[in-house]
């Protein structure tokens, strides 16, 4: 069954266990597409179900700052901490109704991150690279996959001025509010992992563009019309906990 508004509540609640890194997430963009939830259904992994908003499904592109990166208890390191991450998306949940998001790619520009990430959480990382600068208020954002021909991801939107947190039922509730994701490993097990931060604050950015490439290097027909939803959020704070096997 689809997750239920207290399920969706509750992902925001602090998980239990210990926790075994340390993040913050800044510059964030958010860019999505209504998807034909067929397609999305195709590319999912045995326990996986798609979630929707309004009977319609979502792919989203995200690019953002990864930031202090480091295991609980350690400081970070000026030379390994800080990088850039461009993913795509899209909204999920479980057999037991627990609401996350599946990644089909994140691109990467920290090549021990990558390598990390793809052993330690069963990530789809690619190798990248990545630049972002700050004009008038207007994030810049270049992202480039390695070993491929396809063009240049280029982004431009605005950082956050007077952000809220997502009205609760909205369609940004349901794209921002996730704080599980799922992967799989080579053997084809599922898997679950939690973050937590507090809400987003966020605001839509009428005049911001960005780049379709995402879905061509995942074999996405490139859409043909701007995203529907467009949102910057302000940084959090996040706190990563392991992967459980399902």
């Amino acid at each position: 069954m689809p997750p239920t508004k207290a399920q969706r509540l509750a992902q925001r609640d602090r998980p239990s266990g210990f926790p075994v890194m340390k993040q913050r997430w800044a510059s964030l963009g958010f860019f999505h597409w209504p998807v034909d939830q067929e397609i999305i259904a195709s590319r999912l992994p045995p326990g996986l179900h798609v979630d929707t908003f309004d009977g319609q499904a979502w792919l989203g592109i995200v690019p953002f700052l990864m930031q202090r990166i480091r295991p609980v208890g350690l400081p970070p390191l000026p030379w390994l901490s800080w990088f850039h991450e461009l993913n795509l998306r899209t909204y999920v949940f479980d057999d037991n109704g627990n609401p996350g998001v599946w990644f089909f790619s994140l691109d990467c520009n920290q090549p021990l991150a990558v390598e990390i990430a793809r052993r330690g959480f069963n990530l789809p990382y690619e190798h990248a690279r990545m630049s972002s600068s700050v004009d008038s208020g207007n994030i810049r954002y270049r992202s480039i996959r390695k070993n491929n021909q396809l063009p240049e991801s280029i982004f431009s939107y605005p950082k956050s001025i007077s952000p809220a947190p997502a009205e609760q039922g909205s369609l940004e509730w349901f794209l921002v509010e996730r704080y599980r994701l799922f992967s799989t490993d080579a053997k084809g097990n599922l898997f679950s992992g939690m973050v937590h931060h507090s809400p987003y604050r966020i605001e839509p950015m009428p005049e911001a563009t960005c780049s379709t490439t995402p879905f061509a290097l995942n074999n996405f027909s490139v859409p043909n019309s701007p995203p529907a939803s467009m949102l910057s959020a302000l940084p959090v704070d996040v706190t990563i906990f392991p992967l459980k096997k399902l």
